[in-house]
């Protein structure tokens, strides 16, 4: 092997991540099975952090192609991926951090009439980073009727203070109008989550600024009513905390009293 060759190769990428968790821990992150949805500005960020600590088997939903208007915060966008796919611009990412890893990518719309497609009971771990209504409460009510850990981002769009977000369960998060709107829309179905389940999200609520913008008008699969500003760093935040929820659970874990399914 070629001193270049060495230093290309990936054997101690994890060093420093198993010399904080461990190796029983790192070896317990590459057996966990994941599927993300949703591959914005915050399941990007969260995706490269699962990868880069040691989660291999990793699947990511979303429809969507890469836009000029995600060059601002999504980890997939740049000027040459603009007009892609970002399931498989953020595939391609991920492998040529770890080629080892198994990404599996679905560019498909999760929703009430797809749901089973997608055997959620088939994952240790779900990741909700869908910003839409109707889609993400539907699958949070699917997550928590299964024996799946379930971790959801609410709103990171109009946020500017990092030192704000949090951590609570759904019941406990306050001043997010995405929570909220998934409330009334639990009541309105008369349905609501079996299960406690952790988000990461904001109390702080700030309002979009006046410009000579015109209205984003964007395709989008689900419709959304209105286009709100966001940062970087606040969905970089966002995403790299739901990965550190589901490292910390995989680290905490025994093998003998495995915690990777709510109780």
């Amino acid at each position: 092997m070629t001193a270049n060759e060495e230093n290309l190769s990936t054997a101690g990428m994890f060093d420093r991540t198993e010399r904080l968790l461990g190796g029983e821990a790192m070896a317990r992150l590459a057996n966990v099975r994941v599927i993300l949805f949703g591959v914005g500005g915050v399941g990007g960020w969260c995706a490269e952090s699962l990868v880069r600590s040691g989660v291999r088997h990793l699947t990511l939903v979303d429809c969507d192609t890469v836009n000029v208007t995600n060059l601002n915060r999504q980890v997939q966008a740049t000027t040459e991926t603009v007009g892609k796919l970002k399931v498989e611009v953020l595939r391609d990412r991920l492998l040529s951090i770890n080629p080892d890893a198994d990404i599996t990518v679905r560019a498909e719309v999760y929703a009430a009439d797809t749901a089973d497609s997608f055997h959620l009971e088939a994952y240790d771990f779900v990741i909700d980073a869908i910003d839409s209504l109707s889609p993400k409460a539907h699958l949070i009510l699917h997550a928590t009727s299964l024996p799946v850990t379930l971790f959801s981002s609410m709103g990171s769009a109009l946020k500017l203070d990092p030192t704000k977000i949090r951590v609570d369960e759904f019941w406990k998060v306050s001043y997010c109008p995405l929570a909220r709107g998934l409330r009334k829309k639990f009541k309105h179905w008369q349905q609501y989550p079996e299960r406690k389940f952790l988000c990461v999200y904001s109390p702080e609520v700030l309002d979009n600024q006046p410009t000579d913008l015109e209205e984003d008008t964007t395709p989008d699969a689900f419709h959304k009513v209105q286009t709100n500003g966001t940062v970087a760093h606040i969905t970089v935040i966002f995403g790299f905390t739901l990965a550190g929820l589901l490292v910390q659970t995989v680290a905490r874990a025994s093998e003998q009293e495995p915690c990777f399914n709510n109780q």
